[in-house]
């Protein structure tokens, strides 16, 4: 299994109404150092229908300018869509929605 394929697999585990950050899913795809290659692995998500990239989210909540799939306007109404809370300042309320505590 390929670096990518660690990522997919770890991205399909956050449940709807949850997020991650790219950290959490670097760790669980292997290495906690490959925080950037998720970004880039995402980007070129092959399956979006099943594999939930706008779960992945910045440590402070924040969502991604360069979200592949139509911008973070879209990360942000799919996110919706699933009950995830956010801030008063934009951000996913990640006390609420964190899916994964620590590792």
């Amino acid at each position: 299994m390929n670096t990518f394929q660690k990522i997919y697999n770890a991205v399909k585990m956050i449940p709807e109404g949850y997020v991650a950050t790219y950290g959490q899913i670097a760790a669980m795809a292997g290495n906690g150092r490959w925080a950037r290659i998720v970004g880039y692995a995402l980007h070129v998500n092959p399956d979006p229908d099943h594999i939930k990239c706008h779960r992945v989210v910045f440590k402070d909540g924040s969502l991604s300018p360069a979200f592949a799939f139509g911008g973070c306007d879209e990360q942000r109404r799919l996110l919706e869509a699933e009950n995830v809370v956010f801030l008063d300042n934009g951000k996913v309320d990640m006390e609420k929605c964190l899916y994964i505590k620590s590792f």
